[in-house]
């Protein structure tokens, strides 16, 4: 049987500062997708449930990306039919991996949900891989373990720079810069890509023990997949 894969997405659609739509980020969901998909079961949820809100300047800003294009012109339903978040709280057993899309949307909505942080909580107390992409790593940040320490302490992490964040003209719009907030809670444990939007993924350890995949940006996207399967031994 397949490993089975828990992919959460943002339901926020508009940064609250400035009314902007928002939402998750493509080329974050299809590159992944298209490394996992024929090989575990994925399933799609939300805080919300129902349709989830695809950023449109990432369509806009990968419309020459032919994976991109392709997951965006064939795969809707997989965003437009999401199961509720608060559904699978009692589920995890059924899983073997969680996985977040990054997009800003989840700096507003997820960074702050209880159902989302004790789902991450007891994927890593049951020793099973938890990752997310470029913002999608605000998740862990409030997440601890059993014991209160942060999830975070003395891994190894990565997520949106803020030199990436200023270059999109965003630091002004955003609750908190991700790259200082996950340098805090981890102790100092962010890194980066040599370059601004390079490719870095990094593979840890959360303070339960189990296995911590982040990627820094778009371009991280695809390797944030092929080490979910590393992890799952697929």
């Amino acid at each position: 049987m397949a490993p089975k894969v828990l992919v959460v997405l943002t339901s926020q659609d508009k940064i609250p500062s400035t009314g902007h739509p928002t939402g998750w980020y493509l080329p974050e969901f299809a590159h992944p997708w298209a490394e996992l998909h024929e090989k575990t079961e994925l399933v799609i949820a939300s805080p919300r449930g129902g349709e989830t809100p695809l950023d449109p300047s990432s369509v806009k800003m990968f419309e020459s990306d032919p994976v991109s294009v392709k997951f965006l012109n064939e795969q809707s339903a997989l965003w437009k039919h999401t199961h509720k978040l608060a559904d699978f709280v009692d589920r995890v057993d059924e899983f073997d991996a969680l996985f977040y899309v990054g997009g800003h949307g989840p700096m507003f909505d997820l960074h702050y949900d209880e159902t989302s942080l004790a789902l991450i909580q007891s994927f890593a107390a049951a020793g099973k891989p938890v990752s997310a992409v470029c913002h999608g790593p605000t998740v862990f940040l409030r997440a601890t373990t059993a014991t209160g320490e942060p999830l975070l302490s003395s891994a190894t992490v990565t997520g949106f720079s803020n030199v990436e964040e200023d270059q999109t003209g965003m630091t002004s719009s955003m609750p908190y810069m991700l790259e200082d907030e996950l340098n805090r809670v981890s102790g100092g444990g962010f890194v980066k890509a040599d370059q601004p939007w390079g490719e870095k993924v990094v593979v840890s350890r959360t303070a339960s023990g189990s296995t911590l995949i982040t990627g820094q940006n778009p371009a991280s996207a695809t390797g944030v997949g092929r080490e979910i399967l590393k992890a799952l031994g697929v």
